[in-house]
């Protein structure tokens, strides 16, 4: 592959996921939030655009990497994405507690409160799966399979919580990288 051909693929990368971050940083609706707040919802983002990434790693197609090497990224941005998760859940709850206990407990009157913590534990199940996956025993297949299907409930879960969310994301850049994740997604998924 070209020199070329792989910095306009990064370049469209980088722009696919800096445009609705610097959308959402140019929010007027920041005015009135607390820096936590604002913190919080940032991760949110932030974990998003990640995911991004993550099946393109872990599948070996972003150029310039080996395949190797692309999955010990996918490993680093899967602890970033984690922390960027318990960043998001942890400013909300610094902000507004009986809000996160009723997302946490099903009971909160905002759909996507719903569809955000089916992912939040999804990511964090997936860190569990990786981090015990040799203690654990787990044949490849298995291994696999599990790591597939939690990659599948976190995407879905994460694009529906960030669709449904009418706040500091602009909804046309938030729609396109929603979509890009999905179709990594399932491109890979299909793919592997």
């Amino acid at each position: 592959m070209s020199r070329v051909r792989i910095t306009l693929i990064w370049t469209a990368l980088v722009v696919a996921v800096a445009i609705p971050i610097g959308a959402a940083a140019m929010s007027p609706l920041l005015a009135w939030r607390e820096p936590i707040y604002i913190v919080a919802g940032f991760a949110g983002v932030i974990a998003l655009a990640l995911m991004l990434f993550q099946p393109m790693l872990a599948a070996g197609y972003l150029p310039g990497l080996s395949a190797s090497h692309g999955r010990r990224v996918h490993r680093w941005v899967g602890i970033a994405l984690v922390l960027s998760v318990a960043i998001h859940l942890a400013g909300l709850w610094i902000t507004s507690p009986p809000d996160v206990i009723d997302a946490l407990t099903f009971s909160s009157p905002t759909p996507f409160s719903a569809w955000g913590v089916i992912a939040m534990w999804g990511v964090f199940a997936t860190a569990c799966l990786a981090v015990f996956r040799h203690r654990l025993k787990l044949r490849p297949r298995t291994w696999r399979l599990s790591h597939k299907t939690l990659a599948a409930v976190i995407v879905v879960g994460s694009i529906v919580h960030a669709i449904m969310i009418e706040g500091t994301m602009e909804t046309l850049s938030k729609l396109v990288l929603c979509v890009l994740v999905l179709v990594a997604t399932v491109t890979v998924l299909v793919d592997l």
